[in-house]
């Protein structure tokens, strides 16, 4: 199950996460974030090697800042509190295991 990220869990919940997390930046109103949810849902209900974090832009413009994100859907993904894969726009779910799986 996803977990919804803020600034004040942010540290906890995805730079010191004992799994990777694929964190999604979305908005509610962007058609595309909206087709990308069922996929993240299927995999992240599909596999336990990774959590999946949501990140509501207009919640939580400083995060989105802090990362550059200038287009949603984004997704980035973490490891060890860094960095190591992204996507920005709608992607199938080849494109998102292959960023997993990288």
């Amino acid at each position: 199950m996803s977990k919804v990220i803020t600034a004040s869990n942010f540290e906890a919940e995805v730079l010191k996460a004992d799994k990777p997390v694929l964190v999604d930046f979305h908005a509610t109103w962007c058609g595309p974030c909206k087709m990308l949810a069922p996929i993240i849902a299927e995999l992240e209900a599909a596999r336990d090697d990774f959590y999946v974090g949501k990140i509501d832009i207009d919640d939580d413009p400083e995060l989105a800042r802090r990362y550059g994100i200038q287009a949603v859907p984004t997704l980035l993904l973490f490891k060890d509190g860094a960095v190591v894969n992204q996507s920005v726009g709608y992607v199938g779910k080849e494109v998102l295991e292959d960023m997993l799986n990288a």
